[in-house]
């Protein structure tokens, strides 16, 4: 019997690929978008469906989980994966600007989290992973909001494996590095402040720069699948990120700034500086 997974945000990037893999590899795939797209090829067979879910709406995530147990009759795996970047400095971003960026990335993760959890309870265990980033353990320019809610994820991830283990119930990070995917020209959100305009365009143009030299999220897809079926107590994963978790251990901290400026803001602080 095939195991089912339910992912949010499949619509496109990450969740897309993830979507078809975990098809590739014989499973039932619940793709669950905000506005489902009966257009998407991928979707086209028996083995996937589509049901609306947006994670800031409760009552759609209760109607997406009912509709997925209504077809497939079970959920092994849950991955939280919907999101989007709120970009900009910390004084131009509005009080109305970070709640929404919370409710979101993480408040909705939660809210997905509480729903399926008397299911999996129930059932007698399952899988949670909860798409992160690398930027839920190291920070960057202009993306503090971001950070903010992925830090979050990993430390409510880190923490609820122990009250869920007794219940054969794992969790999983996944934290990948930079990905070649729309995220940051469609998926990112910017709040501009004058005072910051000519350090946001560095952080602009250094974004525009990499993003065709990035990593495909299909790698990111396959080690999402690997911590699916990894039994193990094992709670990180970083496609595409381990090098720079090393440089960020290995390097002096004032290092690591100056290197970090002289990329993304075009400019190296003086050591006394801060």
């Amino acid at each position: 019997m095939s195991k089912t997974v339910l992912i949010t945000g499949a619509s496109s990037g990450i969740g897309e690929a993830t979507g078809k893999y975990f098809i590739q590899k014989g499973w039932n795939v619940a793709a669950t978008m905000r506005t489902p797209n009966k257009a998407l090829d991928w979707t086209k067979t028996n083995k996937v469906i589509c049901p609306q879910l947006d994670v800031t709406k409760p009552e759609t995530i209760t109607s997406a989980i009912h509709e997925t147990l209504e077809y497939f009759g079970s959920i092994d795996v849950l991955i939280n994966n919907a999101g989007y970047a709120l970009m900009g400095s910390v004084e131009g971003v509005t009080p109305e600007q970070l709640h929404q960026q919370f409710q979101t990335n993480f408040f909705g993760l939660v809210s997905t989290i509480q729903t399926i959890l008397p299911i999996f309870r129930s059932s007698g265990g399952g899988t949670i992973i909860n798409v992160a980033s690398i930027g839920g353990r190291i920070g960057f320019p202009f993306t503090s909001s971001y950070h903010a809610t992925k830090w979050a994820v990993e430390g409510l991830s880190e923490a609820m494996r122990y009250e869920l283990r007794r219940f054969n119930i794992r969790v999983k990070i996944i934290e990948p590095g930079g990905i070649k995917t729309n995220f940051i020209n469609h998926g990112a959100l910017w709040a501009p402040h004058p005072a910051y305009t000519e350090m946001e365009n560095h952080v602009r143009n250094f974004m525009d720069m990499i993003n065709d030299s990035l990593a495909k999220p299909e790698g990111v897809a396959k080690v999402i699948y690997r911590a699916a079926n990894d039994k193990s107590g094992k709670l990180r994963y970083s496609p595409y990120g381990e090098a720079i978790f090393f440089l960020h251990t290995i390097l002096p901290d004032q290092l690591w700034r100056s290197l970090v400026e002289s990329i993304m803001l075009g400019k190296t602080s003086s050591p006394n500086q801060y």
